[in-house]
């Protein structure tokens, strides 16, 4: 459990598991997530919070200028911790399912944000004396501004078996490991090898790099992208492992399809 505050210049394109419930908050510049359907963007002065056992990708818009976001991880222990002192009932499911839930602008998030500055030591962390008293005090601001917070926050269960099919197919382009893959889709690492034979015919791995190069092979041809552009959008680790695979997959490289398109 830690508050986090950065300030950085690069723009590379990042993706993350969610392993805790994070808080975020814009203090300058702006940023974009991509949770595997839609993109949202988050500029000054905005917060939100990013659920826990999702897949999430995320670039800043403009390399070249500040960002400052805010940062706080929320983990179970806190939550059971903060739910059983204040007495609070377990709440109802929660009303939806989005990886990323946007929360109102309030005087109240802006008032924390500024009250931080006193406590800082360093840019990882709060001084550890009052750690503890600012987290429940934005906990507390939370549940006060958005109240439905309360069904995700405190919701400790685990990944629910969930549609196999659909959801490789939304969240093919995140490079994480198979096993994180089954624990998402609430399934041990060999049922979820078993499930997906039997739906896609053939092993995760290869499906993976397929389905990437199918999505590339589109992006480049039809909507013009560039090559250097898509491989870390696509789940690549470098550009020269996409070529080299898309060169197997096509008898051509990305590069020269896209001159080719170029072309015509």
């Amino acid at each position: 459990m830690r508050a986090i505050t950065t300030d950085t210049r690069s723009g590379l394109l990042n993706e993350q598991f969610i392993p805790d419930h994070v808080f975020m908050y814009i203090v300058k510049g702006s940023v974009c997530f991509f949770d595997g359907n839609q993109t949202h963007t988050f500029t000054e002065g905005e917060c939100g919070i990013a659920r826990k056992n999702r897949l999430i990708k995320f670039v800043l818009p403009d390399r070249d200028a500040p960002f400052e976001p805010v940062i706080f991880c929320f983990d179970t222990p806190f939550l059971q911790q903060f739910q059983e002192k204040h007495k609070l009932p377990r709440p109802a499911a929660p009303k939806t399912d989005e990886a990323l839930i946007r929360l109102p602008e309030t005087s109240l998030a802006d008032d924390f944000i500024r009250s931080l500055k006193p406590y800082q030591r360093g840019v990882m962390e709060l001084d550890e004396a009052f750690e503890n008293l600012k987290y429940e005090e934005l906990l507390v601001i939370l549940l006060k501004t958005a109240p439905d917070l309360a069904s995700i926050l405190f919701d400790y269960d685990m990944p629910e078996k969930v549609n196999l099919e659909a959801f490789m197919h939304r969240n093919f382009r995140f490079n994480v490991p198979i096993d994180r893959f089954a624990y998402l889709t609430g399934r041990s690492l060999s049922a979820f090898k078993r499930d997906f034979k039997a739906i896609f015919h053939e092993a995760p791995n290869r499906w993976l790099i397929r389905k990437r190069l199918q999505e590339a092979y589109v992006l480049i041809g039809q909507h013009k992208r560039k090559p250097s552009d898509l491989y870390l959008e696509l789940g690549f680790e470098t550009h020269s492992h996409f070529s080299f695979s898309f060169r197997k997959q096509f008898g051509i490289t990305p590069t020269e399809l896209a001159e080719r398109e170029r072309q015509t």
